[in-house]
């Protein structure tokens, strides 16, 4: 869960260290001094990390992602299509122009420029300001949102949205800024000038191209700026930052080395909002990836893999020396539909889709080998309502009710050094649930399995049925420990509905407890900052959490317990 981007410092590349093309104006001696016009060349920058997009001689060729978010119950599968979040971006606090070619459109092709990269949590995508220009044949339909808040955020719907025709698909087209106005044209002529309202108030240009349907390429991009306007790349605003030597994974070394202090993390407020990266890296020592590595986000068509965008993820952890927690492989939610709806009614059926469904376990796995300190192979068996039997997912229909035992054999094959978890909600405290999962991970290891651990989410909803015990938490690790088996608390959040003060003392109880349990190995909040914790209710109204430890930039009398218990 995440919230929406408010106004953040940046860190900005200069123009001259990117290779900027100056042009000119007036040569002579006598002149007084030219007027320059700054260009850049788009299609030099870094598009590495980009889902659907490689380098196509001196290009880039776009494909479809069939990239989705599909909702807990299978149900929905709003778009996401991808932006460049781990490249670059650019500042633009002025006019601009943003110019491409494309060629060779099989079906449609997409130019989107945000003024923020979009917030992406659990179960939906929530759309920042911007435009889209999408080209299909000769008509070109432009699509403009402001980033006020949606009725259905899982359907947003633009301000503005017009086609126009496009006398020439193959000739150069561009969007620009101009003064208060939005302009579109192609090969020179005007096709659209809108209001631009409160579209590119951030100052900053994060640019995405993608296709609903097919492939195409751009053998030109450029951006620019007329005479006296400011135009300049800008890296990741995590790229340069360095843990702080009082942040809370600091803090606990001193105790204890080999503790883990983690959150869950997204890349888009990781490379745009200087709070929530400091936040971050300044502090924790251990990322688990929000939503990058759900199959949903891995896979979204069968047999073809996006691993770009936790690849990022991971490679920004690795350059600063923090952990990575996987997350997950089997799990009944966050699944593509060819994987969900893989059959398994017939003995003949089920060895087919158990073939699939190894292939996925194996190529994930084997492709983030030795990257990983730990990883949940399985994710909530258990059902919704709090009970003990098996959710009867793809998994459980294609292998039966000992599937963990195949993912966690899959698993170690592929990777035979990563730390292997259960993770489970509502089992923190002593009690049915508990009995369930504690079973669950024997068992698993009884038939061959290798699970080391298991985690416990302490997800923290309402503190008058939710709230966990220092006492009922030490049973906990005490139990577990004596079968041999590791801990962590794996997501925790906890509201703030009974006050701050109520909050930061439930996270000092589990925080505490956990580091004074030698079986209790890594803390995780699910989450870094309240500015993007997200959810919706029932009637799919859009409401922001108050969970986490921090909240608008600003650390909560929740992070100040935590880090406390760790000096004192």
């Amino acid at each position: 869960m995440r919230a929406a981007p408010t106004a953040r410092r940046r860190r900005f590349v200069g123009a001259a260290t990117v290779g900027v093309l100056l042009a000119l104006m007036g040569c002579s001696s006598t002149d007084p001094q030219p007027e320059r016009v700054t260009v850049i060349d788009l299609l030099k920058q870094e598009w590495r990390h980009v889902p659907g997009i490689v380098p196509d001689g001196d290009g880039l060729r776009v494909t479809t992602t069939a990239r989705s978010i599909v909702e807990q119950d299978g149900g929905g599968g709003q778009p996401d299509p991808p932006v460049n979040i781990a490249g670059t971006h650019l500042a633009a606090a002025e006019d601009f122009t943003l110019s491409a070619t494309f060629t060779d459109v099989t079906a449609d092709a997409t130019l989107a420029v945000y003024d923020s990269p979009p917030v992406i949590a659990d179960e939906f995508r929530i759309e920042p300001a911007g435009v889209r220009l999408t080209l299909r044949g000769d008509d070109l339909r432009i699509a403009v949102f402001d980033g006020s808040p949606q009725q259905d955020v899982t359907d947003p719907q633009p301000v503005q949205d017009e086609h126009v025709r496009v006398p020439d698909p193959e000739a150069e087209f561009s969007v620009a800024r101009s003064g208060d106005r939005l302009e579109v044209e192609s090969d020179g002529e005007t096709l659209s000038s809108l209001p631009l309202g409160d579209v590119f108030v951030s100052g900053e240009l994060w640019l995405g191209l993608s296709s609903d349907e097919g492939s195409f390429t751009v053998p030109s991009f450029t951006a620019a700026a007329p005479a006296g306007a400011s135009l300049s790349t800008a890296a990741p605003v995590a790229t340069d930052l360095e843990r702080l030597p009082d942040g809370l994974q600091a803090l606990a070394a001193g105790s204890r080395p080999d503790f883990l202090i983690g959150a869950a993390v997204a890349l888009g407020p990781l490379a745009s909002d200087a709070d929530y990266a400091s936040s971050f890296v300044n502090n924790f020592g251990a990322l688990t990836p929000e939503n990058a590595m759900k199959p949903q986000a891995l896979s979204p068509r069968q047999g073809e893999y996006l691993f770009d965008e936790a690849d990022a993820l991971l490679d920004l952890a690795e350059e600063k020396g923090i952990a990575v927690h996987g997350h997950t492989i089997a799990f009944s939610e966050a699944m593509p539909r060819w994987m969900r709806e893989l059959p398994a009614d017939s003995e003949e059926e089920r060895a087919a889709s158990a073939e699939i469904l190894l292939d996925y376990v194996t190529t994930v796995v084997t492709h983030f080998r030795g990257r990983l300190d730990s990883l949940d192979v399985v994710n909530e068996p258990f059902d919704v309502d709090q009970g003990t039997d098996l959710q009867e997912n793809v998994w459980f229909r294609v292998f039966g009710p000992t599937y963990p035992v195949v993912v966690s054999q899959a698993v170690s094959a592929a990777d035979p050094d990563v730390r292997q978890f259960i993770n489970e909600n509502g089992a923190d405290v002593p009690g049915p649930r508990q009995d369930a999962l504690l079973q669950l991970a024997l068992d698993t290891n009884e038939q061959g399995g290798h699970i080391d651990g298991v985690g416990l989410q302490a997800h923290i909803y309402d503190l008058d049925t939710d709230a966990v015990s220092a006492d009922d938490l030490s049973a906990t690790f005490d139990r577990f420990e004596d079968a041999g088996l590791l801990v962590r608390i794996s997501e925790n959040d906890v509201t703030d509905d009974q006050g701050e003060e109520a909050q930061a003392e439930q996270y000092a109880t589990v925080f505490e407890t956990c580091l004074r349990s030698a079986a209790c190995v890594s803390y995780t909040t699910w989450g870094v900052d309240d500015r993007y914790d997200w959810w919706i209710d029932d009637d799919r109204g859009l409401h922001e959490g108050h969970d986490l430890l921090f909240d608008d930039g600003e650390p909560t009398p929740a992070f100040d317990v935590v880090r406390a218990v760790l000096a004192g």
